[in-house]
């Protein structure tokens, strides 16, 4: 059976007023009574676009030209922004993309959970530029333009975008994105190198190189001289992360990340998860302790507790902390951070929480305070056995605004507790993504 051709994409600008905007930041107006979201516009503006993609349901574009601006757009830092999908919101100014995050959380709660957010947090805002020290960036040799391309992808394309520096990145990356691609342009295996994994701590900095074949005794030379020149930890990646090795003859390099106001610090292996922004997630811990208010009577339970962010701090003040994630390297990382920090009354399980966990010992006790951070997909499964500890109080740390609507319509609706406040923390400035905390009781 023949395949059906797409029809060619209009090549004429086609005039629109822009209504409102996506969750990602793009902007939405209506053809011949057909959603188009575009690329860089914003609500109230007058543009002219270019279709991008043509489907049944919906359109996608991309400005050309702005007829009238609205207030809030700023010109963008990068000079990438408009091919780069790394980021979605520089053309916006900083003040109005915390109001644009606020304004979908509250939207999120009506309209998914059923609720009304009372009382808003005020927002935890950091840096807006070089912040971001965790990254998987991709690697690409291009032979017509005789260059290897480090850096993301194009915006809603495949293709790596030909960058030369990401202003978000921290400093010691965003600025040797150049640099860094000449280096592995030298290499034998240049063309079989597919990504570099991006983890930088508070002092140390380490770029895990995927390898689709083994480097020569040269190629790791030009990598070591590579990194000693420009302060960074080269390792190679032969597969998953845990093949991640250091050069031939050089030591391993364990980033750390420290949480100072409680005397915590973390060690990490690079494609660990951590978050990707230091200063707030400082001020996300601080929040979340001044809202527990622990004392030595309180048994608190961390879900989703990844490598003990929240955990081992949580166990500075309370009687015991419980922290159960479902990544076993990472309950790994977290029993190590506890050992490091001397921290004793702090337990550690891996259990999948999506599942059913009635049968799991630390899932049968009783505590009194509870602590979520999970990931996009929410924590819905886990909710039902709220029934059975019974906690008086509850955070819920969030990366997407949709499943933290949905989960507290649950706590409120189903199990009875009170939606206290919630708020956003700017944990990704730039971009369209959402982190987001919000306080139950009973």
């Amino acid at each position: 059976m023949a395949r059906t051709r797409k029809k060619p994409l209009p090549i004429i600008p086609v005039k629109a007023t822009i209504s409102s905007l996506t969750h990602d930041g793009r902007g939405v107006t209506h053809v011949d009574g057909k959603a188009v979201f575009i690329d860089a516009a914003l609500p109230g503006e007058e543009v002219e676009f270019l279709y991008t993609e043509i489907r049944r349901d919906y359109a996608e574009g991309r400005v050309v030209k702005v007829l009238t601006a609205s207030e809030h757009r700023v010109e963008p830092l990068c000079p990438h922004f408009d091919i780069c999908g790394g980021c979605s919101f520089q053309h916006v100014d900083s003040a109005t993309q915390i109001q644009i995050k606020q304004g979908l959380l509250e939207e999120q709660f009506k309209r998914i959970g059923k609720i009304s957010i009372s009382e808003l947090w005020e927002p935890l805002i950091g840096p807006h530029w070089g912040y971001r020290r965790k990254a998987r960036m991709g690697v690409k040799y291009v032979a017509k333009k005789s260059r290897v391309l480090v850096g993301f992808r194009e915006k809603r394309n495949p293709y790596l975008a030909e960058m030369d520096n990401c202003v978000v990145m921290h400093p010691i990356v965003g600025t040797r994105l150049v640099a860094l691609g000449e280096m592995i342009e030298g290499l034998s295996i240049r063309e079989l190198i597919p990504q570099i994994e991006v983890a930088i701590g508070d002092e140390q900095c380490v770029l895990s190189i995927r390898v689709l074949e083994p480097p020569t005794a040269e190629d790791q030379e030009k990598m070591r001289a590579f990194g000693k020149a420009h302060n960074l930890t080269l390792c190679l990646q032969s597969k998953g992360p845990d093949t991640i090795v250091p050069l031939d003859g050089e030591p391993e390099v364990i980033p750390t990340y420290a949480l100072p106001d409680h005397g915590i610090t973390f060690k990490f292996r690079p494609a660990i998860f951590t978050q990707v922004n230091y200063e707030i997630n400082r001020l996300m811990v601080n929040r979340v302790l001044d809202t527990l208010n622990l004392t030595k009577d309180d048994t608190v339970l961390d879900l989703f507790c990844g490598l003990g962010n929240f955990t081992l701090p949580l166990a500075k003040y309370a009687g015991l902390v419980v922290g159960v994630e479902g990544d076993l390297p990472l309950v790994k990382h977290a029993r190590e951070n506890a050992r490091h920090n001397g921290i004793e009354n702090a337990e550690f399980y891996a259990a999948d929480l999506s599942k059913d966990i009635s049968d799991q010992p630390w899932a049968n006790r009783k505590y009194n305070k509870i602590l979520l951070d999970p990931s996009r997909a929410g924590a819905s499964e886990v909710l039902h056995h709220f029934k059975h500890w019974q906690p008086e109080q509850i955070v819920y740390v969030s990366c997407n605004p949709s499943t933290l609507a949905r989960d507290a319509g649950i706590l409120v609706n189903d199990l009875g507790y009170k939606l206290v406040k919630a708020g956003v923390m700017d944990m990704f400035p730039q971009t369209g993504h959402v982190e987001s905390i919000a306080l139950f009781e009973r």
